[in-house]
């Protein structure tokens, strides 16, 4: 039974937390401000979702929607907003204000308890978007805006992409913390004035009134601008783990309790001033940090990632186009296992989709002309061409590139395995010499002691060392080409020691190789054999195909590639194929001739020959690399190109051929279980299982959208010579993490010398922790951009 009465004391509300004013909406004893937040409570009770209170006490927020979201039924207006459907699913992204505490994180990512057709959440706190995968047949966009408005988080919903407009927007809340703890902390200051210069003693009244206005003043400080650190500190020991913030928020509550205990006593000053200059710091380091991971993300999302040239079609010809320069009304020519760059429309061919990229299914789906196609997929047939009707956003294609269900199982970084440890250490020791000081009955000391050695060892310079230091390496690897998905990547990179080539397309490259056909064709079968190349994205397809010239083709049926070996297809009633002998329809007699046989209609026509050309200063390369890894070759191709590779390799160097994307897979199976971390080398074509169960994948790419989700980094060809050199800054900068944690040590035994002492003054060590911090964060960059420079790579 719900009751309503008037009221006149405070009470708070049991959902937002805000003042009950007026009418008290009573429902199990527990208080709402009004029928909003009490209908969110009764949604959650209904589904057994009241945990979300256990994180926080008053978690939500007051609703204060219009309710009117009739626009969402119209299907132009869902075409905008959506970034993903199909028949069955659909995925949407919104901007939720309302997202502020791990309360809201629990209740988002358990949607699917409260409409069984939500089947999967996921949030980004710092960007407060949430993307949300339903069945929408069971549930309409309108609906699903409707759940989140009940249950208090509205999506802020305009055409303007509002989710790249918010994520990127000030952090309000924060610099008004800082506001506040600035001003708390210069009057905090101002009144210790007399204490700094000994002037305390001559107006005793003075001292206690600006005691008490300094403790005064810290409050605001610690309950509202510190509250983050106890929050988070709270939930990271609700769940048996020490996060960084647990010392600082003990930090900030050493500080205040002490204060207050001497300010009330009337025993001394207390530390107002450093608690306040502490907090200040502490939110202007959590604001620089912002800033500067805001900019390495805005350069990370909107830089492109996938740099190679996108196939468009102007007046009927082929044209290479960058994806960033891609415009509504473009028609775009995507051949089998290229990526699609943007939502397009289906003009021209029989599209089959693998949409693994996006929604995790291996099912291949079928599109018809006229449908919409979704970025992010993959062709799995011939060619097709496609009108594009939403700019492409590479934020959206990176955000895929780095989703959850292709990573691997979780690994332990650096700086993960080191913070817990450096948090229990400094606890250890601060409270040994509180113990200390105690047992000798000097409480002056101890409490001096603990403070400072709990400053002094401050554990910022672990927050900000590694990513500091690996987002420097990836803007100097992104300058040279070289396109890493992000920075744990880059530790796995420094870890390999064993490297495994593909070759066509990776050894060799994509331009100016000379081709020669054995037999005859006339013209009618010229324009065949082009008609099949040009729904190929191989590189031994390209090639053949640029020597043909490109003209006018026909269109295809039963198109089907398969990896390693070959293409076949229906053209004009007449049956093509192009590959190595174990593709074509009978056993031929290539003689010394191998290459790419053709056959129309089982008549065999000729060979292309193709003399590869190798990628410039393959040579040096393989030398350079021979000294640090266990190198290998795994082609798909026949073994004509065995004596080139021997006299470039070294003799113990496995050189292996007619390998299928399995045989590829296995060998690396085989590398990891003798104990090797392998670098894997490929066009991203045949090469995709290898490239995602290797330990850091590469593909490899030139002019043409060959990527596949399952690798670490892109990279385009002509940098494949500084290979060495990225493998080289790596390992450099987890040397510049190590030496910059042996920096933060000494600088820690050396205070935590006079801090264990009971000599070192709160006040020096609040100074010296952010001059610990400066220091970390000015060597980590000098270092890298030196490292960088003795490795050639600025």
């Amino acid at each position: 039974m719900i009751k309503q009465q008037k009221i006149l004391d405070t009470t708070i509300c049991y959902h937002c937390g805000e003042e009950v004013m007026g009418r008290n909406y009573i429902l199990e004893d527990k208080h709402f401000c009004c029928a909003g937040c009490l209908g969110v409570y009764q949604i959650l009770s209904s589904n057994n979702l009241c945990a979300y209170y256990a994180y926080n006490e008053t978690p939500g927020k007051k609703s204060l929607s219009t309710g009117y979201f009739e626009y969402l039924d119209e299907p132009n207006i869902i075409k905008q907003l959506i970034d993903y459907q199909d028949e069955k699913s659909t995925i949407v992204t919104f901007f939720i204000p309302a997202i502020h505490c791990s309360s809201c994180i629990w209740l988002l990512e358990h949607l699917y308890k409260v409409n069984a057709a939500i089947f999967n959440s996921r949030i980004d706190f710092l960007k407060k978007q949430v993307t949300i995968s339903f069945r929408n047949k069971d549930i309409s966009l309108k609906k699903l805006v409707e759940i989140l408005v009940n249950i208090g988080y509205e999506p802020a919903i305009n055409l303007q992409d509002v989710v790249k407009e918010k994520s990127h927007s000030v952090n309000k809340s924060l610099i008004l913390k800082i506001a506040v703890a600035g001003f708390c902390m210069g009057n905090v200051m101002l009144f210790s004035f007399p204490e700094y210069f000994g002037l305390s003693g001559l107006e005793k009244q003075f001292q206690v009134l600006f005691g008490w206005l300094n403790l005064t003043l810290s409050i605001p400080v610690v309950l509202y601008c510190g509250q983050e650190y106890f929050t988070s500190a709270w939930n990271s020991l609700k769940h048996k783990h020490v996060n960084l913030d647990t010392p600082l928020a003990l930090i900030i509550a050493v500080l205040f309790l002490r204060t207050a205990y001497s300010v009330i006593l009337n025993t001394g000053p207390g530390f107002a001033d450093t608690l306040t200059g502490l907090v200040f710091l502490l939110l202007m380091g959590k604001w620089v940090k912002q800033r500067t991971y805001h900019h390495i993300s805005f350069d990370r999302d909107y830089r492109s990632y996938f740099p190679i040239a996108i196939t468009t079609l102007v007046d009927g010809k082929e044209k290479p186009k960058a994806i960033n320069e891609l415009v509504i009304g473009d028609r775009i020519w995507i051949r089998n296992s290229e990526l699609i760059p943007a939502d397009s429309i289906l003009m021209k061919g029989n599209a089959w989709l693998d949409m693994s990229f996006v929604t995790g299914e291996t099912e291949p789906q079928q599109k018809v002309l006229g449908e919409i196609v979704y970025a992010g997929g993959k062709q799995m047939g011939e060619g097709i061409e496609l009108e594009v009707v939403k700019v492409p956003s590479q934020s959206y294609l990176t955000g895929l590139w780095n989703k959850e269900h292709y990573s691997n199982d979780f690994k332990q970084h650096f700086n993960d395995s080191v913070a817990k440890y450096f948090s229990i250490a400094v606890f250890v020791i601060a409270f040994a010499a509180m113990g200390y000081w105690f047992f000798y009955n000097n409480s002056g000391k101890a409490w001096a002691a603990f403070t400072a050695v709990i400053i002094v060892a401050c554990p910022c310079v672990l927050a900000l060392s590694t990513p500091f230091t690996l987002s420097a390496i990836l803007a100097v690897f992104d300058k040279k080409g070289f396109y890493v998905k992000n920075t744990d990547a880059v530790e796995d990179l420094a870890k390999c020691n064993s490297i495994v080539f593909d070759k066509t397309g990776t050894l060799t490259t994509t331009e100016n190789a000379k081709i020669s056909f054995t037999g005859t064709l006339n013209d009618e079968e010229h324009k065949l054999i082009v008609s099949l190349l040009t729904n190929s994205s191989h590189p031994l397809s390209r090639q053949i195909l640029k020597s043909l010239g490109y003209g006018s083709f026909y269109p295809i049926s039963k198109y089907n590639e398969i990896p390693g070996k070959g293409i076949r297809g229906l053209i004009n009633n007449q049956m093509v194929y192009a590959g190595n002998e174990s593709i074509l329809p009978f056993n031929i007699k290539a003689g010394k001739h191998k290459g790419v046989h053709i056959v129309i209609n089982s008549v065999y026509k000729g060979t292309f020959v193709v003399e590869q050309q190798w990628r410039e200063g393959l040579p040096n390369l393989v030398s350079k690399l021979e000294d640090t890894f266990s190198l290998s070759v795994l082609s798909g191709d026949t073994a004509k190109d065995r004596d080139v590779l021997k006299s470039i390799f070294l003799p113990n160097v496995t050189i292996a051929f007619e390998q299928s994307p399995h045989d590829k897979l296995e060998a690396i199976l085989n590398k990891q279980k003798n104990g090797e971390k392998v670098i894997m080398l490929g066009d991203g074509l045949n090469d995709a299982g290898a490239l995602k169960q290797s330990d850091f994948g590469i593909a490899i790419t030139d002019n043409i959208n060959n990527f596949t989700p399952g690798c670490d980094a892109i990279l385009k060809g002509n940098a494949l010579t500084f290979l060495p050199n990225f493998h080289q800054l790596s390992k450099d900068g987890l040397k510049v993490i190590k030496i910059s944690f042996a920096i933060a040590i000494s600088y820690n035994c050396i205070g935590l010398f006079y801090a264990v002492q009971g000599t070192l003054y709160p006040l020096v060590a609040a100074v010296l922790m952010p001059i610990s911090t400066i220091t970390i964060i000015s060597f980590t960059s000098i270092a890298t951009r030196f490292f960088a420079r003795k490795n050639r790579l600025l």
